[in-house]
């Protein structure tokens, strides 16, 4: 990291082996692990904690303060895991007093132009493809997938292995398994290809295809459906994992199937 063309504030907590590129800015109150690579012109201000193995491209801002107006110069974090990749003109803004940082989970890939607002949590093995922005407080899950331009509205969940494709608006909760698309964003069918290559079985992909048939496709309300599920299915981690992430939203979840035009 004996780079002449870059500054890196005194205080800052360096691994030994960090490559940091020309014409990067490293504030203080900033901490990066083993084996991380910073691009040039990345700014990476106060908060930042950045693990091992990571891979920040120019134009990257990291940690900057929330564009939030009831932000009053809390002492607050973003938290990035390891082996995450970061690429061109990515935007990350640290927490506000409501949940004190942003996290992004491991091995995560947030590509170029993204925005992650002040006081989300996004899970492990995520991808954010170019100009996908999460507003303020937004929750995503593990082994989600966000297609270009997508726009999560604050305080809106995506669930665990979750598909949206690009250009969609969440501005409902998504539940985990399945693919949303349309506008307004629905249900249209579960994420089986990206549950294949994680291991899921085809009975298993069954299973969780059977909770969202009565979910989105019988007419029922989302009590209703639940009370059926839980009567006539075997209880599963899978099942139990959809009917939780129900009750728990607080946005409500977004619609069921229709037959597009």
């Amino acid at each position: 990291m004996n780079q002449p063309l870059a500054y890196v504030h005194p205080q800052a907590k360096i691994a030994r082996n960090v490559v940091i590129e020309p014409f990067t800015t490293i504030h203080a109150n900033v901490e990066i692990g083993s084996g991380t690579w910073i691009g040039s012109n990345v700014t990476i201000m106060e908060g930042a904690r950045i693990g091992k193995n990571c891979r920040i491209f120019p134009g990257a801002i990291i940690s900057a303060i929330p564009q939030d107006l009831k932000f009053n110069d809390e002492e607050t974090t973003v938290e990035i895991g390891d082996n995450v990749t970061i690429r061109e003109c990515v935007t990350i803004n640290r927490g506000t007093s409501d949940r004190m940082r942003t996290v992004i989970g491991d091995n995560c890939l947030i590509m170029a132009y993204c925005h992650i607002a002040h006081d989300c949590k996004v899970g492990q093995n995520c991808i954010f493809s170019n100009n996908s922005t999460l507003a303020g407080h937004v929750t995503v899950g593990d082994n989600v997938v966000l297609a270009g331009m997508v726009a999560v509205h604050q305080f809106a969940s995506v669930g665990n292995h979750a598909f949206v494709t690009g250009g969609s608006l969440v501005r409902k909760d998504v539940p985990p398994f399945v693919k949303a698309a349309r506008e307004p964003l629905s249900y249209v069918g579960i994420n089986s290809v990206g549950l294949r290559r994680r291991g899921f079985t085809t009975e298993k992909i069954r299973e969780i295809q059977d909770v969202y048939r009565i979910l989105f496709q019988k007419n029922y309300n989302n009590s209703q459906a639940i009370d059926i599920i839980e009567a006539e299915m075997e209880a599963t981690s899978e099942r139990d994992e959809i009917i939780q992430f129900i009750k728990d939203s607080h946005r409500g979840i977004m619609k069921g199937y229709f037959k597009a035009n």
